[in-house]
C-alpha cells in the first residue's frame, strides 16, 4: 500500500504540536488549574468500523462523498473535566460541508495520563 498524499513528516507534526502546546495548551492549563489532555488515542479497528458505518449510512442517504469532521470537546461530569475530541460525519468532504446529524458522532478515545506531547 502506498502512503496517502496528505501525510506530513514527523518533523512537521512535532512543529504543529509544539505550536499547540506553546500557544494554546499553556492558557488552557492555566484556566483549568491543571494539565489537560493534548492527544486522544482511538482503537484502529473501532475507528475503521465507524468509518465503514459512515460510508454505508451515507450511501443509504444518497451521499456519495461523505467526510468526517473532528471537533474539540470537553467532559463536564463527575469523572472528568478533561479535553477530548469526537468525530462527526459530514455530507461532503470539504470544510464547508454540513454536518450529517442523521449519523451519530464517535467518541470514547483514550486521553492517557499524564498527557504526552508528540
Amino acid at each position: 500500500m502506498s502512503k496517502p498524499k496528505n501525510c506530513i513528516s514527523v518533523q512537521d507534526a512535532k512543529g504543529l504540536q509544539s505550536n499547540w502546546m506553546s500557544t494554546r495548551a499553556v492558557d488552557i492549563d492555566k484556566a483549568m488549574g491543571h494539565r489537560d489532555t493534548c492527544a486522544v488515542t482511538f482503537n484502529i479497528a473501532e475507528l475503521k468500523k465507524y468509518l465503514d458505518y459512515i460510508v454505508s449510512q451515507s450511501k443509504e442517504q444518497k451521499i456519495e462523498d461523505p467526510g468526517v469532521r473532528v471537533y474539540f470537546a470537553a467532559y463536564d461530569n463527575d469523572k472528568s473535566d478533561r479535553a477530548t475530541v469526537f468525530f462527526c460525519p459530514t455530507e461532503g468532504d470539504d470544510g464547508d460541508s454540513d454536518n450529517n446529524y442523521n449519523i451519530d458522532p464517535f467518541n470514547m478515545g483514550n486521553g492517557g495520563w499524564p498527557p504526552n506531547a508528540y
